[in-house]
């Protein structure tokens, strides 16, 4: 299927490893012109180098460095926000700086890149954004809750103003993913071991063991799902949230 996408930019965040980056690479595979940004220079440079696209060593939570990759990427056709979650914990111990901090990392940044881009691409009559949150979202789990408490925020931002946008051609999403085989994995079952001192192969047996598909989401399945709601084709839906988990949420709504 043609996406529809050949000759669009955009500009990806988060996107020099795991979800992000699997955003970009499917996009890139459709002919956008990719500029990925993340904070770590290395990293960045290291995956701009395999995907062949433009990188911008940038923090998405300061004005400065919204600023460096919009002076990359002027005007992006597409955007999507990402940002890895905090580590998982007991509330009792986050203090204000914790939350101020979740809280610009994952609904602040996000909604002042989405303001910097959102006008240009409604005077060009097309625009995707989409937001990569969590399936945490829908269900919650206790020891997430600085990913819990910001990334509704956002989502529920994103529900208002989705509806004015795409009268206009521009359309904004969530993805809320469930358990994917990446980095962020990694580091939130090693959270886990230092919060429960379980073995860290019990921990992630366990958590394939839960799914119902008996595994973790590969990243490219997301890449997929992303470049398809940025395609042509989704040009009639907006403010949705999809969940891409294997099942895992249990709702029928």
């Amino acid at each position: 299927m043609d996406l529809g996408l050949s000759g669009r930019t955009a500009l990806v965040w988060g996107a020099s490893r795991g979800l992000g980056y699997a955003c970009a690479a499917a996009l890139a595979a459709e002919g956008v012109a990719i500029t990925i940004a993340a904070r770590g220079a290395a990293g960045v440079k290291a995956a701009a180098d395999r995907l062949g696209c433009q990188g911008v060593a940038a923090d998405i939570t300061k004005p400065e460095g919204r600023a460096a990759a919009l002076a990359v990427c002027p005007a992006p056709d597409i955007l999507i926000n990402n940002a890895a979650g905090p580590k998982p914990g007991d509330f009792r111990h986050w203090q204000r700086d914790d939350w101020l901090s979740a809280i610009d990392h994952m609904m602040l940044g996000p909604i002042e890149m989405m303001r910097l881009v959102l006008d240009g691409m409604q005077s060009r009559g097309f625009g995707r954004i989409i937001n990569i949150v969590s399936r945490s979202v829908k269900a919650p789990q206790a020891e997430l809750g600085l990913s819990n408490g910001s990334r509704a925020g956002l989502v529920g931002f994103t529900a208002g103003l989705a509806r004015q946008t795409i009268q206009h051609g521009v359309t904004i999403n969530n993805l809320l993913p469930g358990p994917f085989a990446t980095d962020a994995q990694r580091e939130h079952v090693e959270g886990l071991v230092a919060e429960t001192g379980r073995p860290f192969e019990t921990i992630w047996a366990e958590r394939v063991a839960g799914n119902p598909a008996r595994r973790f989401g590969k990243p490219e399945e997301l890449g997929a799902w992303c470049a398809f709601v940025c395609s042509t084709h989704a040009g009639y839906v907006t403010g949705q949230n999809l969940l891409i988990d294997g099942g895992d949420y249990r709702g029928t709504f």
